[in-house]
């Protein structure tokens, strides 16, 4: 290989390797991102599900009060 054939190699790998350099930080900041969201999302799940259980207990309260110790048909 020439010299001249070696050291253009080394360049192209060395733009190579700072974009690779750039992607991943992009990548990083993605996931960061992802992360936040994903925090968000779990408390939105946490109040769906208290939310679902209060409206449970009030259905469950209100069929109680309409049946009057009747079962329901």
């Amino acid at each position: 290989m020439e010299p001249q054939e070696y050291d253009e190699m080394l360049r192209t790998l060395l733009r190579i390797a700072q974009y690779q350099e750039t992607i991943n930080t992009d990548l990083r900041a993605m996931l960061a991102n992802h992360d936040a969201m994903l925090a968000q999302q779990v408390r939105i799940n946490q109040d769906v599900a208290t939310t679902l259980a209060r409206i449970e207990t009030l259905l469950a309260r209100m069929i109680a009060q309409s049946d009057k110790g009747r079962d329901a048909l």
